[in-house]
Formats: structure tokens, C-alpha cells, sequence
């Protein structure tokens, strides 16, 4: 079978590939806007490939795909193949998802932070996460540590100081030297900075990244670059986590075309309704008529309004659903439902949104 001149024959709109394997094995899930431009790059003689894509493409037999009316459906739709398959080469290619947690522990006078492979609510210990990126969190605890110094190599905590003391990166754990009030008052900022409130940090190491490269010590630069591209992640990952758990109802809407519409719904996590609508079969007010039922019977349903707990399960389709949302280069427009338009389809506000769902002049 020619590959390349099959991969010729795809469609032009977004998607899902599947790689096959001699044995019809899926061994790669991807996702694309454009499916036919996306499969035709592997059949390419290009130096951009990576030696991982020169080996998938050597193992190729045989493809598949899964057309979808919006990337946004590509996006969630490989999510989900990618955790019911498994396929080797998602393993190989991307980063390995080892679900991990931040954990800090306000225990006696020396509180600590930590990683953790889980999440204990039998503890007293404050937990954020879940994170993807088992390294990238390693070295934002590690640029933490080292910014308020509290790098201690004793665990034993004995009357010795640590090699971190005598190198200015422990300010005296070891040696009992520090007050529990300073130790709890680091833990608080570094609380604050994952939730989002207090950024001094940054600023701060900002501020060091700065000065060192105009000292021309770029290796020092280097480091807080990369402290402050990891410590950003946890707080992405915490404003994911919060806006998911936060449990809106949103109205999410995509013009297909000039003359096609999709509405979806969705709760935390989960898309549970879509449709499509051709323009020219109704008015506005009948649309708005239309979405504005959809969106009171689906979101008044008891059963989706259970409380939603974003944990290692659910933190893919919830950074999918944010980044999407939060992204300028799509055509979506999305509402958030408020409790008290349900109660009140006649409400101005939620009118107005509507409107705006729809591009339609107040």
C-alpha cells in the first residue's frame, strides 16, 4: 500500500490519525486542523524529523483516521484514544505522564516541600496538582529551595551544619539557627506564590536573571530562566485546576463555515452536549430561542451539578478544555452560565451573551 498517496486522499479539515503497525496495531494517535496537510509531513523526505518520527514512519503499514467538525474535537478525541490505547509511540514521542503532586508540610518547626506520587486527603499536608511533568516540577521545587535558601542536606537536623550552609544555600536549618516564624512565614509565600497571590518571587528572580546577564554570567541567567519557565508551570497548572474545580457550566460555540454553527456544552471537565446548526434555517431569535432551552435543561440537571475534583484522570481533558478556551488563534466564542441565568431565562445579562455567542448586535 502507498501511504504517501493515501495520505493524498485525506480531507482537508481537522482530525485524528491512527498509525498502524504490520500487526494492525495502533502504535501512534495524533491530532490535526488539517488531516490530509498533517499524515502527508511524515511521507515527506524532511530533516526536520526527529530520529523517534524517522523510526514510526519505518514502522508504518497502515493508517486510519476519525474526522471531526472543530479542532477542538481533535484535541479531546485523541485525549481519549490516547488513554484507551495506549500506543507505543505516545510513550517514545512526548514526555512520559508521570502524575505527580506538590506537597507542603507545616510539621513542628521545619516545614518542608515536596513531591509526591499522590494525593492524601488523610493528611494535613497542602497538596497542589496533579502535574504532568514529573522534571519540570523537580526543578521548580529545586529553584525554590535554593531562592530562600532552605537547601539543608542534614535530614537529621543535629547540632552539624550541611555543605549547603558553608555554600550560602541553607540559612541554618541544620543548626537550629532560624526561627519558626521565619520558616513558616518562607512556607506561606511559597503557598501564595502556587496560588497565584503573591508573586514577589518572580519578580525576584526576574530581577536576578536580568542582573546576571548584564554581568555577563549567562550561566547563572540560564538557571533562573529555567527556575522561572518551571515555576510558571505549576501556576498554569493551579489556574487549571481551580477554573475547572470551580465548576462552570460553560456554552462554548464555533462557526464552522458561513453557514454552520456547533454548539457545545460542558461541565468541569466533560463535553456533554454538541450540535450543529445550519444558519439559513433560522431566524436569530429562533437560534437564540434554541440555545438558551439547551443550556437551561442540560445545566439544571442535578446530576451535573455535583461538586468536580480535577485529579490525575481529569487533568488532561481540563488543561484541553483551558488552553482552548484561553487560546486567540481559534474562532470560538464562550459564555460563562451563571446560576442565576438558569433561574431566569428573561435576564438581560444573559441575553446580551447570547448575542455575543452568535456575533449579533444588542
Amino acid at each position: 500500500m502507498d501511504l504517501k498517496e493515501k495520505a493524498k486522499g485525506l480531507p482537508s479539515c481537522p482530525g485524528v490519525y491512527l498509525m498502524k503497525d504490520s500487526l494492525n496495531n495502533v502504535i501512534y494517535v495524533g491530532k490535526s486542523k488539517n488531516l490530509k496537510n498533517r499524515v502527508s509531513s511524515y511521507f515527506q523526505n524532511s530533516k526536520s524529523h526527529t530520529p523517534k518520527v524517522v523510526k514510526l514512519v519505518k514502522n508504518l503499514k497502515d493508517f486510519d483516521y476519525i474526522t471531526t467538525d472543530t479542532e477542538f474535537e481533535a484535541f479531546i478525541l485523541e485525549c481519549k484514544l490516547i488513554k484507551e490505547i495506549k500506543p507505543l509511540y505516545n510513550k517514545l514521542m512526548k514526555s512520559p505522564k508521570s502524575y505527580c503532586y506538590i506537597r507542603i508540610k507545616f510539621k513542628e518547626k521545619h516545614p518542608y516541600i515536596e513531591l509526591s506520587s499522590e494525593y492524601s486527603k488523610d493528611d494535613d499536608g497542602v497538596y497542589f496538582g496533579p502535574y504532568t511533568n514529573k522534571n519540570t516540577v523537580e526543578r521548580a521545587i529545586q529553584g525554590i529551595k535554593e531562592y530562600f535558601k532552605i537547601l539543608c542536606t542534614n535530614n537529621s537536623q543535629k547540632d552539624s551544619y550541611c555543605l549547603n550552609y558553608s555554600l550560602g544555600l541553607c540559612i541554618g536549618m541544620c543548626l537550629d539557627k532560624t526561627s519558626k516564624e521565619k520558616y513558616f512565614d518562607i512556607f506561606n509565600k511559597v503557598v501564595n506564590l502556587f496560588n497565584g497571590t503573591d508573586k514577589s518571587i518572580i519578580e525576584r528572580m526576574e530581577f536576578n536573571m536580568n542582573s546576571s546577564s548584564e554581568k555577563f554570567d549567562f550561566e547563572k541567567a540560564i538557571k533562573y530562566r529555567d527556575y522561572l519557565t518551571s515555576i510558571n508551570y505549576i501556576i498554569d497548572k493551579v489556574k487549571v485546576v481551580e477554573y475547572t474545580e470551580e465548576n462552570k457550566n460553560i456554552a462554548l460555540l464555533e462557526y464552522l463555515n458561513d453557514d454552520m454553527i456547533k454548539f457545545f456544552l460542558i461541565k468541569g471537565n466533560k463535553i456533554f452536549f454538541n450540535e450543529k446548526y445550519i444558519l439559513k434555517d433560522f431566524d436569530v431569535e429562533k437560534l437564540k430561542h434554541i440555545l438558551k432551552n439547551n443550556i437551561l435543561l442540560y445545566f439544571n440537571d442535578k446530576s451535573l451539578n455535583d461538586s468536580i475534583e480535577v485529579g490525575r484522570d481529569e487533568i488532561d481533558e481540563s488543561q484541553i478544555i483551558y488552553t482552548y478556551l484561553e487560546s486567540k488563534s481559534n474562532d470560538c466564542r464562550y459564555v460563562i452560565i451563571s446560576e442565576k441565568w438558569l433561574k431566569d431565562i428573561n435576564d438581560i445579562d444573559f441575553d446580551h451573551e447570547i448575542n455575543n455567542l452568535l456575533i449579533v448586535e444588542s
